[in-house]
């Protein structure tokens, strides 16, 4: 994911409330959301090239999604996937402070990420470019590609577009997924400075971004309600020619 936006037990009626765009080059074969075949509990999209997910939920209640830090001068080519953090998070047995633990070590060797991971009784964030393991408060929060909370201009739109959306006494996902469609670019005064030149500065200013072969491959909102009934929607965009497709699941999460 490149942009993630979410609200934490902030809702009297809702345990989770989370909206992202995935962003990535249009040629990159990707899987669009389902319960996996060979791990029916998963629900993700998947990365065909590298493997792994960007974000899932399993029926049990666990939860992941990450996003990449952009920082261009210092990739490692020959790095790990950072997907594979969140599915073998998924589909493992480790708690979040456990699966940390296992990890932490080994954190040097990806590029940049941070990723949010727990279940509907906890929830927690660590990076790549933060110390430890953050266990989260309730609340509103957002994330691109910098770490949580970074003002960039597309994060604070889109946390006051939830906030507002969050008045509601019931939310409808398909309301989060217009959230995430807005293409508007960010004043080049507003724009960060990540060293990716400033004309990419302002095309990925953007809540949902647009250009001939990068942008944005899926936004995916998900609500689990104080019963723990779980409502996952996902579009896909096929290239920057508006062409789209729909998926739509609803589940509850097992004890």
């Amino acid at each position: 994911m490149c942009l993630v936006v979410f609200a934490y037990n902030s809702h009297p009626n809702y345990k989770l409330i989370f909206a992202a765009n995935r962003d990535e080059f249009y040629n990159r074969p990707t899987e669009q959301a389902e319960f996996w075949k060979d791990h029916p509990s998963l629900l993700a999209g998947k990365d065909l090239k590298a493997g792994g997910t960007w974000m899932g939920i399993t029926k049990s209640g666990k939860f992941a999604a990450i996003t990449n830090y952009r920082d261009v001068t210092n990739i490692k080519e020959e790095a790990p996937t950072r997907g594979k953090l969140v599915s073998n998070y998924l589909l493992g047995k480790l708690s979040a402070e456990k699966y940390y633990n296992s990890v932490k070590s080994d954190l040097l060797r990806y590029n940049g990420f941070n990723l949010i991971l727990g279940d509907i009784k906890n929830l927690y964030y660590f990076s790549t470019h933060t110390e430890g393991l953050r266990k989260l408060v309730p609340g509103v929060y957002g994330l691109s590609n910098a770490v949580l909370d970074t003002p960039w201009p597309k994060v604070l739109e889109s946390k006051n577009q939830l906030a507002k959306l969050m008045e509601q006494k019931e939310l409808h996902a398909w309301e989060l997924l217009n959230l995430l469609s807005d293409t508007r670019e960010a004043r080049e005064n507003d724009l960060p400075d990540t060293g990716v030149g400033l004309e990419w500065e302002k095309v990925l200013s953007s809540v949902f971004i647009q250009s001939p072969e990068y942008g944005t491959r899926c936004s995916t909102a998900i609500h689990i309600d104080n019963n723990n009934n779980v409502r996952f929607a996902e579009k896909t965009f096929y290239g920057h020619q508006g062409a789209f497709s729909n998926k739509d699941y609803n589940f509850k999460i097992e004890n």
